[in-house]
């Protein structure tokens, strides 16, 4: 086993998703822990939340030091990231770090003009160096459909310092933990079964290698676990965050689980029954979830579900 790296403990952990595929306005469900976005200025709504295929999300930690702020994933769109920021007043003028999941359309597409916009520059991006593997596609039939490249040089010249790394990385004053490649070891969560690339010229499948999240570790209640599509299966990331933390107790799984489709639906009662062993206060699904998952661990952990929406604040206090 190798060096284990603990993230800091912190008091609270909030995560304001600026991107999911789904919004609801007047859903009026929100609580101690749910904050859902309510656009009104002047006591007049005036905008909307723009919802989308895909993912990106604000994490804040809060420690005795002081706050962190990072910016995890970046949606599909180049329009909807930047325009949820604006109408929710979102500040992200102290974000001092940032982590794109994996090399996917659907979590780097605004991530030029969300760079742009930040005041402070360079900003460091943390990713695994297979994010910038090209020639991605998906294989539908005999027709090829194209995933658009991670472009190294377009993010650099937007403000990103990339720093590359495929083993587990503390960022955030040592509050926030970059998993790095994913140990996969579950016998179920095999990959995206029509995900391919080339490679030397030839036809290869892509395990999606650097598919990762990032850990943050609450205090006196464990880790809270953030992933972006989890291909590399969000049973196999929370047991790999364990491993690598050190830290058995989990709080919270949050994030894309990448269970919708006629390829992923039949393991989705051996996923639940998975994330169950490690008994999570809470369980998040976002983004790629797909909607028959997302109903049945409703069903499954109705206790410990919360529904995500963009625009939603999640606050995880100690």
């Amino acid at each position: 086993m190798g060096e284990i790296k603990t993230p800091r403990e912190v008091d609270q952990v909030e995560i304001l998703s600026l991107s999911d595929n789904y919004n609801d306005l007047v859903s009026m469900d929100s609580n101690e822990i749910v904050t859902r976005a309510l656009p009104v200025k002047d006591l007049q709504v005036r905008g909307s939340v723009l919802a989308e295929h895909g993912f990106s999300a604000l994490v804040k930690t809060v420690a005795e030091e002081g706050p962190h702020e990072l910016l995890f994933d970046f949606g599909l769109s180049p329009v909807a990231v930047p325009y949820n920021v604006e109408q929710l007043g979102i500040d992200l003028s102290s974000v001092e770090v940032a982590v794109l999941s994996h090399g996917h359309m659907d979590h780097f597409g605004a991530l030029i003009p969300t760079l742009q916009s930040l005041p402070q520059k360079p900003v460091p991006l943390y990713v695994h160096p297979s994010a910038f593997k090209e020639n991605r596609y998906l294989k539908v039939g005999e027709i090829r459909v194209k995933f658009p490249p991670a472009d190294r040089a377009a993010w650099e010249e937007a403000g990103a310092r990339i720093t590359e790394s495929r083993g587990p990385t503390l960022l955030a004053d040592g509050t926030v933990l970059f998993l790095g490649e994913i140990e996969r070891v579950s016998e179920f969560e095999r990959g995206m079964p029509n995900a391919y690339c080339e490679k030397d010229g030839e036809e290869c499948w892509d395990p999606i290698e650097e598919d990762t999240a990032i850990v943050m570790n609450l205090r006196g209640k464990g880790l809270v676990v953030l992933s972006g599509c989890a291909h590399s299966g969000i049973v196999n990331t929370v047991a790999y965050a364990r491993k690598v933390t050190g830290v058995e107790r989990v709080h919270v799984v949050m994030g894309g689980f990448h269970l919708t489709g006629p390829a992923f639906e039949p393991i989705i009662e051996k996923t639940i029954e998975g994330l169950r062993s490690f008994d999570p206060d809470y369980v998040v699904p976002t983004h790629c979830t797909g909607r028959k998952a997302v109903m049945a661990f409703e069903e499954a952990m109705p206790d410990r579900f919360l529904l995500n929406m963009a625009g939603t604040r999640l606050t995880f206090r100690a």
